[in-house]
């Protein structure tokens, strides 16, 4: 058996007893930025034959659970799900309806779909559903590969709005997403990240946090921005941007991202790509091989500690990564990772072994 991986626990070189049916790697690699998680205590993946791939030829593939129980996505430089659209389009919809083993995704055709590639072409990276809207981040605003600007549809995406001004300091924005149309969310705020670069495909050394209240999303002065815990453990807020702070520090190694709130478990759990080696023609490029960190925490700012990382998955790991709510089981501890691996749709379960667990 090829060791390729890290699976990061108390000591990271410890050999568990297993059942057969799982897959796990050991190997000495860099260290991830964190210590171990304090919860949980492995991330233990299904058999790479067990991987179910769609909409072939699509990457990117941010997600989100919305109310009417459906899971929306965008989908960039591809075609999408059966029937495939006619044009390649830098950014396209889909609705996706069942359970993980059993799902079916359905192509949505809006005015608002985008054409070109590479940096040319507006790309969605963050997605969430707030009261019945969703709400989308778009990347490579300025079609040069970078900026983030906001979009809206009340229509489920057949129809967008867009914001009349764009965050020009940031190039991959997302949202941290909270259960069916943000039902778990902490408290009347929308949270997203973006690692602290103007463009999309150069990774930064940390990460930022907005929010925003629920009812101001679109509302550019309505943002704040993380500055710091402070005195009394409590995290401080600020509309000066030259005051931003790190919600998460990873020299050279924070770009891609997708932050989900696991509610059975009171943990965030944040699947961060690792950047290709200094060098590549695009460091933003995993679809065929690669690695990523998932990290979790009590609060969208911390403190944050390793449940996986390995910079060589046992297949390519897709350049986004996302654990849908919907399905994740009862006790947050049976959950898919929807990645862009091979330039498709996948989905991959992963068991979590908590600390208290024998």
């Amino acid at each position: 058996m090829r060791a390729t991986e890290l699976l990061y626990v108390r000591v990271s070189y410890l050999v568990l007893n297993i059942p057969l049916c799982v897959l796990v790697y050991s190997t000495a690699l860099a260290a991830p930025p964190y210590p171990p998680s304090p919860v949980i205590k492995q991330m233990v993946w299904a058999p790479v034959d067990t991987i179910v791939r769609k909409a072939t030829g699509s990457d990117n593939l941010p997600i989100t659970w919305a109310d009417d129980d459906a899971l929306y996505i965008t989908w960039g430089d591809g075609w999408g799900f059966e029937p495939k659209t006619s044009e390649k389009l830098s950014m396209g919809f889909a609705r996706i309806v069942g359970g993980a083993d059993g799902f079916k995704g359905t192509n949505i055709r809006s005015e608002a779909e985008q054409l070109g590639s590479g940096r040319s072409g507006r790309k969605g990276w963050g997605l969430i559903s707030v009261e019945g809207v969703l709400y989308l981040w778009i990347g490579h605003a300025d079609q040069r590969g970078g900026q983030a600007q906001l979009a809206w549809s009340g229509d489920h995406a057949r129809t967008w709005s867009f914001a009349d001004w764009k965050f020009p300091q940031f190039g991959l924005m997302g949202f941290v997403n909270f259960g069916k149309d943000n039902d778990q969310a902490r408290d009347d705020y929308v949270y997203s990240y973006s690692h602290d670069n103007g463009l999309a495909d150069s990774p930064a050394d940390r990460f930022i946090l907005l929010r925003v209240h629920k009812n101001r999303i679109i509302e550019r002065e309505a943002w704040e921005f993380f500055e710091r815990i402070d005195k009394s453990g409590r995290p401080a807020w600020t509309s000066d941007f030259e005051a931003r702070g790190a919600a998460f520090r990873h020299t050279d190694g924070c770009l891609r991202s997708a932050m989900t709130y696991n509610a059975a478990l009171g943990r965030y759990l944040w699947w961060q790509q690792i950047p290709a080696p200094k060098g590549s023609p695009d460091r933003g490029d995993t679809r065929f091989e690669g690695g990523f960190g998932v990290y979790d925490a009590p609060e969208p700012w911390g403190p944050w500690s390793t449940v996986f990382y390995t910079e060589k998955w046992d297949v390519g790991p897709g350049e986004h990564g996302d654990f849908p709510t919907k399905w994740m089981s009862g006790d947050g501890c049976e959950l898919y990772l929807v990645f862009s691996g091979q330039d498709s749709f996948s989905v991959r379960k992963a068991t979590l072994i908590l600390m208290r667990e024998n």
